[in-house]
């Protein structure tokens, strides 16, 4: 008899495990450092700790007016650069057509041949050289990735930017609309799991609906012990703080 309580016991033991509640630490779903790629001078920064953002919002501009000027002497260059390539294809339509009836030598038509696919090449080029100024003009101004939170500023109005071998952060921003709780399991328990399954987040008195997103695959030795990382994803429209303690019922 006393054997087949202990049978039982050992059953229902890992349900008793999962009835508790584990404790977990908030922590952003994504978080990105934002900076430019260019070198300028911050001309306004528009958001502030804590805003909320929508997806291609511009955050940050930098001084564009040189840039912009760039852009402006390119388009006049490509214009002018078209109405010679116009004037080369005409040229060499009229070759050809005085070749046909044999007026003028192959010479003339290579060369009237030449000169058109050379305007051609200039074009090109410098339709290149526009696509890389508006680049260059589009990196000017930061704007967001996603929707998002701003969760750190280090940008002001007149400072400068300068770019090298490591970008210069000026503004973090967190992933609006879900968060993570993040706990610490032993290899027994997170067998026991899958991903996708429903989990249940509990912060204060208010509880959310989430899904277990990631099973960690190599350990983390904590004391004596060996254990690996849970993340459970949750939607939440407030917004919540990273490192806040929670706790979650696990199925």
């Amino acid at each position: 008899m006393k054997k087949w309580i202990v049978f039982c016991v050992a059953l229902i033991s890992p349900q008793i495990l999962w009835a508790a509640d584990i404790q977990a630490t908030l922590e952003w779903s994504q978080r990105v450092e934002l900076s430019t790629p260019i070198s300028g001078t911050v001309q306004s920064v528009y958001v502030e700790v804590g805003d909320r953002v929508k997806k291609g919002q511009i955050l940050l501009s930098l001084d564009d007016a040189f840039l912009q000027a760039k852009v402006e002497q390119t388009k006049s260059e490509l214009t002018r650069l078209n109405a010679e390539a116009e004037e080369y294809r005409r040229e060499l339509d009229r070759v050809l057509e005085l070749h046909e009836r044999t007026i003028v030598a192959t010479t003339e038509l290579d060369q009237a041949k030449l000169s058109a696919l050379r305007s051609q090449s200039i074009v090109a080029e410098a339709k290149a050289r526009l696509r890389q100024n508006q680049k260059v003009l589009n990196d000017a101004a930061i704007r967001a990735p996603f929707d998002a939170v701003v969760i750190f500023r280090k940008a002001e109005t007149g400072q400068s930017v300068v770019t090298g071998l490591q970008s210069q952060m000026l503004l973090t921003l967190a992933k609006s609309g879900e968060m993570i709780a993040r706990t610490q399991l032993a290899s027994v328990q997170v067998d026991q799991l899958k991903t996708d399954q429903v989990v249940i987040v509990k912060i204060a008195e208010k509880n959310y609906t989430g899904k277990i997103k990631t099973l960690g695959l190599e350990p983390i030795k904590t004391g004596d012990e060996l254990v690996y990382l849970v993340d459970v994803v949750f939607p939440c429209l407030e917004t919540l703080r990273a490192g806040t303690p929670v706790m979650l019922q696990l199925p």
